[in-house]
């Protein structure tokens, strides 16, 4: 394939950018199919009779009710209830598996809470190398190729050596396989021979950031809890037992409103320079948030997902960027997430009745 290699400062250096033309990538994903090398994510396996049982404890998922061959995501919080580490998840043939931005942090921290469990977590980014299949016809090309169907979201099917899961995202069609690292190669190819059209990690994000999707340490600092950045509903289980931070959890739940919101921003396209990740937002120059993802998309044009106070008003004038490249921002009002029911707000309300 002739790939194009990402800048060398990219989060997504050692896959394809795109193969030639990134806006006709993002189109075939919006209408037919596109597979996509993401065999940079890092790969965590956690087999044992424990598994379910320990990260239960330890993250923010409900894993007891996580059946065989189901998915979902999770999050590892401080004691705070700030985000450390969000995982996608799989649970199929006796293991677990987490699909991660990076391993070394997350993995240190599995193994140093192992104690007398029956786990044995275990870096496979080696073994494994993960795919994304995304589009309206990803169903038709498994069919064509003889591959288990996942029936519903979520749901994770095995391979001979590997899983295909269901995905909600980033479009509403979608698949991840997990596949041996030494086949990737092989894979790709084919996924492309039964139709699916090669697209780099351009088109991949850009679909991500439309669909408000976070990704950890891009559109994260080390402040976000996870009622900013729309995963309550994704990997937070509201009535489990106890976990570190479960109680800013329940708080923010409560009250019904965190200090910031993660929206879109559509910037203006006719600037010279577009924000980067970590630049500013502001409001008559008071900075009120953080540039997050940013994206060329093929139909919205230059967008970005940032953190921004929730005091902000959605029909605000904003300006994203550092001084040397700043661009006039809008919200995008389809993006601001609702509020919880504030159930702690109403309970003092019902008192003076």
């Amino acid at each position: 394939m002739s790939a194009v290699p990402p800048p060398d400062d990219s989060f997504d250096a050692g896959v394809p950018w795109h193969h030639g033309d990134p806006f006709a990538e993002q189109r075939s994903a919006a209408r037919s199919a596109v597979v996509v090398d993401r065999s940079h994510r890092g790969v965590i396996a956690i087999p044992g009779d424990d598994r379910l049982t320990w990260l239960h404890n330890l993250t923010s998922q409900h894993f007891l009710e996580l059946g065989e061959g189901m998915g979902t995501e999770a999050l590892i919080l401080d004691a705070q209830g700030r985000l450390e580490h969000h995982m996608i998840v799989a649970n199929v043939g006796g293991t677990v598996y987490l699909d991660v931005e990076k391993v070394d942090d997350l993995l240190a921290y599995l193994k140093k809470m192992v104690f007398w469990s029956k786990v044995e977590p275990r870096d496979a980014t080696g073994e494994f190398a993960l795919l994304s299949l995304v589009g309206p016809d990803s169903v038709a090309v498994l069919e064509k190729l003889g591959l288990p169907v996942p029936g519903k979201p979520a749901q994770v099917v095995a391979l001979e050596n590997g899983w295909v899961r269901r995905m909600t995202w980033p479009g509403h069609d979608a698949v991840d396989l997990l596949v041996p690292r030494t086949a990737r190669e092989e894979w790709l190819e084919r996924l492309t021979d039964a139709g699916a059209r090669p697209a780099g990690s351009w088109a991949f994000e850009a679909l991500r950031v439309e669909s408000l999707h976070p990704r950890q340490g891009v559109d994260t600092d080390e402040r976000t809890i996870p009622h900013e950045i729309n995963l309550i509903e994704r990997a937070v289980h509201l009535n489990k037992g106890c976990y570190r931070g479960q109680e800013t959890v329940a708080k923010v739940h409560n009250v019904g409103r965190p200090p910031r919101r993660m929206l879109l921003l559509h910037l203006d396209g006719s600037a010279d320079a577009l924000p980067e990740t970590g630049d500013p937002v502001s409001l008559d120059g008071r900075t009120v948030g953080r540039v997050g993802s940013v994206a060329l998309h093929h139909e919205l044009g230059p967008i970005a997902l940032a953190l921004v106070k929730r005091s902000v008003p959605v029909e605000s004038d904003l300006v994203a960027g550092a001084p040397d490249r700043e661009v006039q921002a809008r919200i995008d009002p389809d993006s601001v997430p609702p509020d919880t029911p504030g159930l702690g707000r109403e309970a003092v309300r019902n008192l003076g009745r």
